[in-house]
């Protein structure tokens, strides 16, 4: 996805930093780091190194072999000054942890190692996550200076309360969690991300229909898979509406968000946003059959052994979409399937309804489908088939639209290229069925 460069500096919350890694790593991104030497008291170069698959720079003065390029990336023909190089080439640049002398540093323009020096040369956003003992982030002169890096544009990601590395200290100066680091990193991207400028348009959730004021027919979606896909079309920079049916899971910031129940709602929200929208992502299950009648109050059990309940198909909501799409839109259906049978239905679905990519999923598989953190998928398009691996639905939802920017780049549209391969290190793609 994006080119990310980590600036370490000396403390015990170094350590953390290699989760950064392994978050950013997994979320798809590039990352190469740079140490100042003090840091490498606390977290040696050769970690980092195992991590980004990429030389760690520690000094203005190293050999870099890859010639600033990042992982990923075809190293230039020249010999480039190597650390300028990297932040030339870097998309975002995040100091952490950001130690008070190195704060103090950046805030009055000093450059006298490679962290600093990468962050006085660097053209892109700089984002600075304190850690240090409570006293010293308390200090006047330590706010003072993290007020002028605000003002100047920095994005500080503050730290958090709790245990201190000296024993028995507690107050604030704990380095923020690398989870909140890397969204806050990918907030900032996707302000000028691979899809910067797109419109987006997920359903999630599960719709159900009513019997009575309390029953209702439903099914076990959750809203995971959808909501994982708006937070990464979001953190490619697109402008996201997510049509949410009966969904209790929190909702990204910043996303549109309009909530349903029914399939008749679902239907109504969708049709109102489809034609504004470049990419659909249809996700949610909806209904197939809905009763002919709800009863209005709760039906009674007394006297009865058995009740029969009259259903009616509902509305085909992707079908009636996809027969009014424009030129250049791309539809993303799921088929939610059960067996051996999977790729033959899901194939099936992607033709009949006229649709790019369906998205097939073994709901029989161990750890996988509805209500559960992971995935296991097949995206299937006209062409071709991808396996994505059992994974995060967040690693899966990335996955997803790498596929669908593949598809918009060989149709022409104006999708960015971020640089790297469209199909991650996750995926295997499998022989297209005949």
């Amino acid at each position: 996805m994006s080119r990310i460069l980590l600036g370490v500096t000396g403390g015990i919350a170094a350590y953390k930093s290699l989760e950064f890694v392994r978050l950013a790593d997994a979320a798809g991104h590039s990352v190469r780091v740079l140490q100042t030497p003090t840091s490498r008291r606390f977290v040696g170069s050769a970690s980092f190194e195992a991590l980004t698959g990429a030389p760690v720079l520690v000094s203005e003065f190293d050999e870099d072999p890859a010639r600033g390029a990042f992982p990923g990336q075809q190293p230039p023909g020249h010999r480039p000054l190597h650390h300028l190089e990297l932040v030339h080439n870097a998309e975002l640049y995040v100091i952490a942890p950001a130690s008070a002398n190195t704060i103090a540093k950046l805030a009055h323009g000093l450059a006298d190692n490679v962290v600093t020096t990468a962050a006085l040369a660097g053209q892109c956003p700089l984002v600075v996550a304190p850690a240090m003992n409570a006293n010293m982030y308390e200090h006047s002169a330590t706010q003072v200076n993290l007020t002028l890096l605000r003002e100047r544009g920095v994005t500080i990601v503050g730290p958090d309360a709790g245990k201190l590395a000296s024993r028995g200290e507690h107050g604030v100066g704990r380095l923020a969690d690398p989870a909140v680091i890397l969204e806050e990193c990918e907030q900032l991207l996707g302000a000028s991300g691979s899809w910067h400028g797109l419109r987006v348009l997920v359903t999630a959730g599960g719709t159900r229909e009513p019997i009575d004021s309390v029953r209702f027919l439903g099914n076990r979606s959750s809203g995971r898979m959808g909501l994982a896909l708006a937070a990464a079309a979001h953190r490619r920079g697109a402008d996201v509406t997510v049509v949410a049916a009966n969904v209790a899971l929190p909702v990204p910031e910043n996303i549109d968000l309009r909530r349903v129940c029914t399939a008749a709602e679902l239907a109504a929200v969708c049709e109102q946003e489809f034609a504004k929208c470049d990419v659909l992502l249809m996700a949610a299950a909806v209904a197939d059959f809905r009763p002919v009648e709800a009863v209005e109050g709760k039906l009674k059990k007394a006297g009865r052994d058995r009740m029969l309940l009259e259903l009616e198909a509902t509305t085909d909501v992707l079908s009636a979409l996809a027969a009014r799409r424009s030129t250049g839109q791309i539809l993303v259906g799921f088929a939610a399937e059960h067996g051996e049978h999977m790729l033959d239905y899901a194939r099936s679905k992607l033709e009949s309804k006229n649709l790019d990519v369906v998205v097939a999923n073994d709901i029989s598989s161990p750890g996988a489908g509805f209500d559960v953190e992971d995935n296991e998928v097949v995206v299937l398009t006209g062409a071709d088939e991808v396996h994505l691996e059992l994974a995060s639905k967040r690693e899966i939802a990335d996955g997803i639209l790498d596929v669908v920017t593949r598809l918009r780049q060989g149709s022409g549209a104006t999708v960015g290229d971020d640089g790297r391969a469209p199909v991650r290190h996750c995926l295997r793609a499998l022989p297209t069925r005949l």
